[in-house]
């Protein structure tokens, strides 16, 4: 098989000399004589037998088969340059990739605000985000589909080697949507009860595939609506489809405007959400925005107050 004679050399070569406008100019870059740099031109124009290269006045200008062959070029040059990058942060402990699982009920502009952040600080680390509902982040990361889970309800799998770090709680009240009719008896607490079996319940689905799927709330008795998440749930009950329950803090401006009704249940369910790795991960990437986080979303973490299990 032939050798390429594409190589990264002759690639930051012409990105030189496109760059700059010359091949002297080039060549003071990158600390060649204009010989040298004039000599690689000539022999990848030899062996493709084609002219990269045409004068225009005192510069040198790309052909247009010059500019396909450095415009790709480039992106090689890019995807070198990261994985270089890459190769050291492993060599050092920093993994390349994050992938994180995050429960619908966090706040994502705090999430996406740290993740911003820590992108500042190390560009080169890629992070792969998706989104879990109850048992789906605990799944996801006992499978190995995720390094890192943010917010995944209570209680916690035990033996499966996770270091598990409480954030802070999250209040879940029953509401309803102004408009619909169980509205009028919301302070009734005995009317409710007689009427909810009757009304639709809005429930977000499991993202778990393999384990055991659970809801939370309301009974499961009755007409359902199912959605993908709590940003859906919300919607659907502002559009009168039905009942359920939803995180207070995520609500408060609905319910401060009336445009959502919380009802007399006496079901305000506190839940205890957790940040959680796998022990046996010990990427200095993943150290540092765990810590992060957990500043961000409750307690401060503390490697001895931080249990595996």
């Amino acid at each position: 098989m032939a050798k390429n004679p594409i190589s990264i050399e002759v690639l930051e070569t012409l990105d030189a000399i496109d760059r700059r406008g010359s091949f002297t100019k080039a060549a003071e870059e990158l600390n060649k004589a204009t010989s040298a740099v004039s000599y690689a031109v000539q022999k990848l124009e030899g062996q493709l037998d084609i002219a990269l290269f045409q004068r225009q006045g005192r510069r040198s200008v790309l052909t247009s088969a010059g500019r396909l062959i450095l415009g790709e070029g480039r992106e090689i040059l890019q995807a070198t340059a990261r994985l270089a990058n890459k190769a050291k942060e492993v060599a050092t402990g920093w993994e390349p990739r994050i992938s994180i699982a995050v429960e619908s009920h966090q706040s994502y502009p705090a999430f996406f605000s740290v993740l911003g952040e820590f992108l500042k600080a190390h560009s080169t680390v890629e992070i792969d985000v998706c989104e879990s509902v109850l048992n789906g982040g605990w799944e996801a990361l006992e499978q190995g589909w995720v390094d890192l889970i943010v917010g995944s309800p209570g209680p916690v799998p035990l033996q499966k080697g996770y270091r598990a770090v409480p954030l802070a709680h999250a209040d879940l009240v029953p509401v309803v949507a102004s408009h619909h009719e169980l509205a009028n008896v919301a302070a009734n607490a005995e009317a409710l009860q007689g009427r909810l079996p009757e009304v639709r319940r809005v429930i977000t689905h499991d993202t778990s595939i393999v384990d055991i799927t659970r809801s939370a709330g309301l009974s499961s008795d009755g007409k359902h609506f199912y959605v993908q998440n709590i940003d859906q749930k919300v919607e659907a009950i502002v559009a009168g489809i039905g009942v359920g329950h939803l995180p207070r803090q995520r609500i408060q401006n609905q319910l401060n405007s009336g445009e959502l009704v919380e009802l007399a249940l006496n079901e305000c369910s506190t839940f205890e959400y957790y940040l959680a790795w796998k022990i046996s991960h010990k990427g200095k990437g993943l150290q540092l925005l765990t810590q992060r986080l957990a500043a961000v979303f409750g307690e401060t973490l503390v490697p001895s107050a931080s249990p595996v299990v």
